[in-house]
């Protein structure tokens, strides 16, 4: 067993874990963040991206071991401090960027990850940043829509698909 601490949305935490317990599993099982989704166990959905000192990580492909001593957040730590919903989860549920909602906090980290590094995006940078998360539902126009709305730009011209 390898004891591992860090900061998981502003609060430091600590545990003992395997040294092949996944990131996902140790947020998951060890600390009860089921908001972090495993879809695919393969990298390819995309369901349990999460930040790992500020860059967007798939959970599902990180040992537990090697977060030790990082920053990490999760969907949890997407909420304003009052609870409400942050603000690319507010345009999620405005434009419809969700309807199972197993892809959505995934989809929801990934685009946090893509307006730190590019605050206003075109609909293509969206498109192409979210290559690496699957979902199945929607059939990705409201999510592209949720992202765009979220970094302050129209959305009404876009158009249906």
């Amino acid at each position: 067993m390898t004891k591992v601490t860090m900061t998981v949305n502003g609060k430091a935490v600590s545990g003992e874990v395997e040294g092949r317990t996944l990131l996902s599993s140790f947020l998951r099982e060890g600390l009860g963040l089921t908001g972090t989704h495993v879809g695919c166990d393969t990298s390819q959905c995309g369901a349990c991206v999460v930040h790992v000192d500020g860059k967007a990580v798939k959970s599902c492909t990180m040992f537990a071991a090697d977060a030790s001593g990082s920053a990490v957040r999760t969907i949890e730590g997407m909420a304003n401090a009052d609870g409400s919903l942050g603000t690319i989860q507010q345009a999620f549920q405005d434009h419809h960027g969700l309807q199972c909602g197993f892809c959505t906090p995934g989809m929801v980290m990934s685009a946090a990850a893509l307006l730190a590094e590019n605050p206003k995006p075109s609909e293509a940078d969206v498109r192409h940043y979210l290559e690496g998360n699957i979902c199945r539902c929607t059939g990705y126009h409201n999510i592209v829509k949720a992202v765009l709305a979220a970094s302050g730009q129209d959305v009404s011209k876009i158009a249906a698909e």
